[in-house]
């Protein structure tokens, strides 16, 4: 495991570093003097500070006024406050999210914001290490549990954690830390609130001491109840006798709001007391009728703040004109459609009354927790579900079609649709899941959030199994989800197990030939290949497809990926050409039935070029290549991530076809577009860091691939786990760039780690397994271990005979690494046997023609030399030129090595002394795995 030293922030960073929004302070702001000081003692004592208290008693205000204390204090002092963070809460991936920010802010190195967790891990080892001055503010704390991960350690002195909270928990307490309980407004300060606050907006006629009292006793010294009756009585101009009179009159009308059972805090009465007040004077103000609506939709989002685009959108455009009071006009009720100048007004009358806040008029839209409970009081039970379902659809309306496009506003979606639930729970479970709720999941996956994911994804079966049942299709539909969220997550075995029994379920629930079964079928099949079961994939693919053609029809965009994916299949179990055909009759009815730019179309016309490579039609695989690129910039756009997916399968049939720095310089391309378009630390991106090590490998720059496949391997390990498939890979690959510069103990230690990674964790038979035990063969070759890689190679090709079968290509490719091994140890006839059988099989099943074919038959030229066969080597070296001349090209790496080896042969056979060199011959050992071209979901 790797242990990381803290990061260094880069040279470019721009002093201070402030993240986040420190809320303003309120108008009148009372400095809660007792209680601050306390807070500065305990920061004195190098303590950090919980502040804890029940809703609307000013707990974020004195955070945000201790948090500009510490500030300025520092810059009078001459050193500065280097970093202010200030972080909502009440969820970790708020706190991740800012601190992925305050680590790109800072420029660490190999943490990004679009990696956000590792982004906020890399933040968190950089305060405990640096000796800047820091504060970090952890606003409304509501699980402590959850948050203790991302609690940084300000043991160092030089920094502060100021967090607020609702809880009492004895966790918040202890560990250097301590909790400060903060209540309502003593008398005094709401004495002083209300007379600063009338007279500092110019209405002190409006103070009446003589009623001071009474009135904050009426709304219980509640800070935010008396910020909304200062609000009122300066936008009405009433008098405190006159707002008394309206809060008592007000009171009598409570009991059906807000019985005395549901006000646990003790403080709803006031606040529901004043806010009623309030929004009879918005409806008073409001000439557009849709200021209770619009507060009705702002209530049930996250008081972190909602974007404020939201309520323009069409669904919500619809359910502002579907709730708004008709006016009359002639004796007839009328409703006019609702404009976005209508909604701006709407929300400014809002914003007038205290009743939400707005930085600007783009700015998130944030509503007080405490006034949005009471806001939702105020809703009719019966409307709860449309204005639910309503808030939903515009969330779902707004959200990226691609998270990486805004990151920022898919965070701050996943935090509202997870608030909104949790509001109106279960309105969006009925009658069905609002698809909002699974957007969440993939979003989280997206954001390289897997284990998030695995955590929503469970919750929500928990929750579909109490609200519907187990067998309901909402509940299977939530099964199926977390069985891809394990295979996002690398957990291979755990998504094969549950797609089982979700197809099982499927299957007796709903019937084997609905669709939702067919699709779970598909996704078991993926579960399958994944876990190396070859032929039970392609089995299972084969049903899907005869399923869809008899129940969709033959041209149904479903069937079509069924037939996509079983051309997978067909490729995975080494049948070349079927799969060819079929990719080539799904690229010409993709054509015919979406045309020749639509996105699946460029889809299918990528895949046959993977299939022309694995024919061995190395031209036509890259002709096809460039075409699926030109068409995926013109109409994609040069950044979109299939359009460096395609660039990066340019780049594989460039390297086929022998052009090994066309190939490295697309791959620097993919790589640099990659970390500025998806982030640093996104898989695609690991991915192409990973090709382009290869591709410095393929240019001889080993010590360049070495560096890169190290810092590969680094990155999985972090992001994805030491297990992951894809670490097992990175591992493989490094072994690879270890045996290339030489250092072959340290390639054989690893290829033995990955074989026996893979053999506990994928399986003895796993295909992987398996070259990683050809792998290891090869180490065993290199370092002089002739037997044992024979032995190896041996168990190989046994294997690979009953597991794939005698005829697949990686059966081919065992058999002729066995005739390597066998010439290695002197074996001369055994090697030339297994030669000639091998030669004879690759021209059956791959071709005459093909890469793999020549490769075989230059390499039983060999055999015939070292048998004293020079004539017979010397005219097969003479057709392995040609065909390489005619097929690869003159200048491909591999005609070059057949001109070397032929000129070689010429010299035996006229009887010249040739140097004690070994003969290039290019065997098929597994090389690194490339990034895998897409395929259909």
């Amino acid at each position: 495991m790797h242990v990381y030293p803290p990061p260094v922030p880069g040279p470019s960073v721009e002093w201070p570093v402030w993240v986040g929004s420190v809320p303003r302070l309120a108008a009148a702001f009372q400095p809660r003097t007792e209680v601050r000081e306390r807070a500065e003692e305990a920061r004195s004592g190098g303590s950090e500070v919980v502040l804890s208290g029940t809703g609307g008693v000013g707990k974020s205000q004195l955070a945000a006024s201790l948090a500009r204390d510490v500030r300025d204090r520092e810059r009078s002092g001459g050193r500065g406050l280097d970093v202010l963070v200030w972080a909502k809460a009440t969820d970790p991936d708020q706190i991740i999210t800012a601190y992925s920010e305050a680590a790109e802010q800072l420029c660490l190195p190999g943490v990004s914001r679009d990696d956000s967790a590792a982004a906020a891990r890399g933040f968190l080892r950089w305060l405990a290490a640096t000796q800047r001055a820091w504060l970090v503010v952890l606003d409304d704390v509501t699980d402590p549990a959850k948050v203790e991960a991302w609690w940084p350690d300000s043991g160092a002195r030089n920094g502060w954690v100021l967090a607020t909270t609702r809880r009492e928990d004895a966790q918040l307490s202890g560990q250097g830390r301590t909790l400060i309980r903060l209540g309502l407004y003593t008398t005094e300060e709401a004495r002083a609130y209300l007379h600063r606050r009338l007279t500092d907006a110019g209405h002190p006629h409006l103070h009446d001491p003589g009623q001071t009292d009474d009135l904050t006793t009426e709304l219980g010294h509640l800070p935010l109840a008396l910020g909304h009756a200062a609000a009122y009585l300066i936008n009405k101009r009433r008098t405190m006798t006159a707002y008394l009179a309206l809060l008592r009159d007000t009171s009598s009308r409570l009991g059906d709001l807000l019985p005395p059972s549901a006000d646990t805090e003790g403080y709803g009465r006031p606040v529901a007391a004043s806010l009623l007040i309030s929004l009879e004077a918005v409806e008073e103000a409001d000439i557009t009728r849709l200021a209770r609506p619009l507060l009705h939709l702002a209530s049930l989002m996250d008081s972190l703040g909602h974007p404020a685009t939201l309520w323009a959108t069409p669904p919500a455009v619809h359910h502002l004109w579907a709730t708004r009071p008709p006016q009359r006009r002639r004796l007839r009720r009328h409703r006019p459609a609702v404009t976005e100048a209508e909604i701006h007004s709407a929300l400014e009358c809002l914003r007038t009354y205290a009743l939400i806040t707005q930085d600007t008029d783009t700015a998130p839209v944030r509503m007080h927790a405490l006034t949005a409970r009471a806001v939702r009081e105020t809703i009719p039970p019966r409307a709860l579900p449309a204005i639910a379902r309503a808030a939903a659809n515009a969330i779902r309306s707004v959200w990226p079609a691609l998270d990486h496009e805004d990151r920022e506003l898919s965070a701050a979606l996943r935090a509202n649709t997870v608030g909104l639930d949790q509001h109106t729970h279960p309105a969006l479970w009925q009658p069905t899941i609002h698809p909002c709720l699974h957007q969440v999941s993939s979003s989280l996956t997206d954001a390289g959030l897997y284990q998030q994911a695995i955590e929503y994804d469970e919750a929500t079966i928990r929750r579909s199994n109490e609200i519907h049942g187990s067998d309901h299709p909402d509940t299977l539909d939530a099964r199926s989800n977390l069985a891809v969220s394990y295979s996002d997550a690398g957990r291979v075995q755990d998504a094969l197990d549950l797609g089982e029994r979700v197809l099982a379920d499927y299957e007796r629930v709903l019937g084997e030939h609905h669709p939702a079964t067919l699709t779970a079928r598909s996704n078991l099949a993926n579960s399958y290949s994944d876990a190396g079961r070859v032929q039970d994939a392609l089995s299972l693919r084969e049903r899907v497809l005869t399923d869809r053609e008899r129940i969709l029809g033959e041209h149904h965009p479903a069937t079509l990926d069924a037939r996509s994916n079983l051309a997978v299949s067909y490729s995975t179990a080494g049948r070349v050409q079927d799969a060819l055909s079929l990719r080539e009759r799904v690229l010409t009815d993709r054509e015919r039935i979406l045309g020749e730019h639509h996105p699946d179309t460029l889809t299918a016309r990528s895949n046959l070029a993977v299939s022309y490579s694995d024919a061995g039609r190395v031209q036509d695989a890259l002709d096809l290549s460039e075409r699926v690129l030109t068409d995926r910039e013109r109409i994609l756009g040069e950044h979109h991530p299939d359009t460096l997916t395609a660039r990066h399968n340019l780049a594989v049939s460039y390297s086929d076809a022998g052009r090994v720095q066309d190939a490295l310089n697309v791959r620097e391309r993919v790589l640099a577009d990659r970390e500025r378009i998806l982030g640093e630390h996104h898989p695609a991106t690991l991915d192409a860091r990973h090709n382009l090590a290869n591709s410095y490998s393929d240019a001889g720059r080993v010590q360049d691939a070495l560096d890169l496949s190290e810092r590969v391997l680094a990155d999985y390990e972090r992001i994805l786990g030491e297990h992951h498939p894809a670490t097992l890979d990175a591992r493989s690959n490094l072994a690879v760039s270890y045996s290339d510069a030489g250092r072959v103990q340290d390639a054989l230690d690893l290829s033995e780690r990955v074989l026996a990674d893979r053999e506990r964790i994928l399986g003895e038979h796993h295909p992987d397994t398996l070259d990683a035990r050809s792998n290891l063969a090869v180490s065993y070759n290199d370092a002089g271990r002739v037997q044992d890689a024979l032995n190896v190679r041996e168990r190989v090709l046994a294997d690979r005979e009953r597991i794939l079968g005698e005829h697949h290509p990686a059966t081919l490719d065992a058999r002729h690494n066995l005739a390597n091994s066998y010439s290695d140890a002197g074996r001369v006839q055994d090697a030339l046997d297994l030669r000639e059988r091998g030669l004879a099989d690759y021209e059956r099943i791959l071709g005459e023609h093909h890469p793999a074919t020549l490769t075989a038959r230059h390499n039983l030229a060999n055999s015939y030399s070292d048998a004293g066969r020079v004539q017979d080597a010397l005219g097969l070296g003479e057709r392995v030129l040609a065909d390489r001349e005619r097929i690869l090209g003159e200048h491909h790496p591999a005609t070059l090595t057949a001109r070397h080896n032929l000129a070689s042969l010429r010299d035996a056979a006229a009887g010249v002394q040739q140097p004690d060199t070994a003969t290039p011959a290019t065997a098929p050992d597994l090389q690194p795995p490339s990034d895998p071209p897409p395929q259909p979901v």
